[in-house]
């Protein structure tokens, strides 16, 4: 417990009582915490602070490229043109950021927990490898003109590989009925038998949770997992792509710019945008057979089967959509690593907090 004593300024009156929190920083009050206590907790969790405050600005910034990608990768249209203004004329300027709710929460979440067990993993790795060749990957990338190598492409692929599988679990559901959310509308007017009519117009405009307890009340609790095997074969490929390019881009640029900061705002903002096209370009038939998947899961009760995609990556239908995937996620990770770094820079920056020992000192 900490203790709580009453000191007198000398002229009568008496003191806010000082509370001495484990962390050894001083605050007036035992809910409210001191500047000293707000800044020693930033620093410590700023990877957090970085990755949930930008994911929530490049996610509803892109969104409305995201739910044209999917709608183009669920069912036809002749072009990008036709699929916006298909979207506007059925369902208005809210049609765009239909489902954008469960997004924003779970790409936040999944965000933030997945930069915390990157940078958890990336450590591990660099220590793992280090003994095993004899410099760590992370000292050799910090190091001034240094250029990629075998170990730290290693490193980084590796942890991005352990964060995108383990984010998954958390990840699928939102996604699920994030998709339901975008499609509903064309699952309902598509073409049809009428045992299947019921099932899909169910979808129509429903909010998150509802849209979840429809996925329940027809495909049981498990059926929120639908497609989980796509999901997580797309998502511990395409992290470990997307950490590998935008570390290993990032070093590069930072190279021929010659610059001395590793996070200069050129290299960051070209880094991040290089690593949303590389990613999708390369996981993009696994993408596209979750959408099918899942999809046609939405339109099945409980027990009816479901016709599962094969992953083509050779079939040009399995591509549709790419353009607009690849144009929203460069401007989605271009926002996002910007306002990412630039964030923990700020946060690196704030002074650092004079923590104290005991009472007596904390009044001095």
């Amino acid at each position: 417990m900490p203790d709580l004593q009453k000191r007198s300024d000398g002229d009568g009156s008496a003191r806010k009582p000082i509370v001495q929190t484990p962390t050894g920083l001083p605050t007036s009050s035992p809910l409210i915490p001191s500047p000293q206590q707000r800044k020693h907790w930033a620093k410590q969790y700023r990877t957090e602070i970085a990755a949930s405050s930008s994911s929530i600005l490049s996610t509803f910034a892109a969104y409305p490229l995201d739910s044209v990608k999917t709608r183009m990768q669920a069912y036809r249209f002749n072009h990008f043109v036709d699929c916006v203004q298909h979207t506007f004329r059925t369902e208005g300027y809210k049609g765009f950021w239909r489902g954008c709710l469960a997004p924003l929460a779970s790409v936040t979440l999944v965000r933030t927990v997945s930069f915390s067990i990157y940078q958890k993993a990336k450590y591990t790795y660099s220590a793992a490898i280090g003994q095993a060749i004899g410099e760590e990957p992370l000292v050799t990338v910090n190091r001034p003109g240094s250029i990629p190598t075998a170990g730290t492409m290693l490193c980084f692929g590796a942890a991005g590989a352990t964060a995108g599988g383990m984010v998954a679990a958390i990840a699928c559901p939102f996604e699920l009925t994030k998709l339901s959310s975008q499609i509903s509308v064309l699952m309902a007017k598509s073409n049809t038998s009428s045992v299947d009519d019921p099932v899909r117009s169910s979808y129509q405009q429903k909010g998150t949770l509802s849209t979840a307890r429809n996925i329940i009340m027809h495909r049981g609790v498990l059926g929120l997992y639908s497609g989980f095997g796509f999901h997580l074969l797309r998502d511990t490929i395409g992290t470990a792509i997307y950490f590998t390019t935008y570390e290993s881009g990032k070093q590069l640029l930072v190279k021929f710019q010659g610059s001395n900061s590793p996070t200069s705002p050129l290299s960051v903002a070209t880094a991040g945008g290089l690593c949303g096209l590389v990613s999708w370009a390369c996981i993009y038939p696994i993408d596209s057979a979750k959408t099918h998947y899942q999809r046609n899961c939405l339109t099945k009760a409980k027990g009816q089967p479901v016709k599962m995609p094969r992953i083509q990556f050779n079939k040009a239908h399995m591509y549709r959509g790419l353009g607009v995937s690849m144009a929203r996620s460069c401007l989605i990770n271009t926002i996002f690593f910007s306002s990412f770094e630039l964030i923990k820079k700020k946060i690196n920056s704030l002074a650092d907090p004079v923590v104290h020992d005991g009472l007596q000192r904390a009044e001095q």
